[in-house]
């Protein structure tokens, strides 16, 4: 009888403290979902930001061309009607980086700013800036099925004659 009280003990033991070795499940829950998160290209996302005439539907690569181009249609046909004024000939090309955030909304970060044309076109910097807010509703982009905020960086090439 004393050997298996003995046996019985000693697997309770063995059962208690083997439970320390194991890791829990909350761990194991966590380390899964670190690794899923160190696999995710943080840096691109599943869908482009959308405008109401791109499909959903086609291949990232025509969400992107349909998302640009409309995004430059846009900004072409609000800049045509103004008139640069400047001294000399100008050929030039200012960077404008924007956001698009989770909701659809986008906001400029940051605008290249050349001397000549800010001294002579004081207004152009406003007109670019409304440019930009007054385009055409757009859906975020997504990641996951997730919608999240991108950040754009488009040229603006301005050539003058004198």
């Amino acid at each position: 009888m004393y050997s298996r009280s003995g046996t019985l003990i000693l697997a309770l033991i063995f059962l208690l403290c083997g439970c320390q070795w194991l890791p829990s499940r909350e761990k194991r829950t966590q380390k899964l979902v670190d690794e899923e998160l160190a696999s995710i290209n943080w840096n691109e996302v599943d869908q482009f930001p959308l405008f109401e005439a791109c499909d959903e539907s086609v291949s990232k690569e025509e969400q992107r061309q349909c998302f640009e181009r409309t995004l430059l249609m846009h900004f072409s046909m609000t800049l045509q009607d103004f008139e640069f004024q400047t001294e000399q000939s100008l050929k030039d090309t200012l960077f404008i980086d924007f956001l698009i955030d989770n909701q659809g909304t986008i906001t400029i970060l940051e605008m290249e700013e050349n001397a000549a044309i800010r001294n002579e076109n004081p207004e152009f910097e406003g007109i670019v800036s409304r440019s930009l807010k007054s385009l055409p509703r757009l859906q975020p982009a997504l990641k996951r099925g997730i919608p999240v905020a991108t950040q754009f960086r488009i040229p603006l090439v301005i050539r003058t004659d004198e």
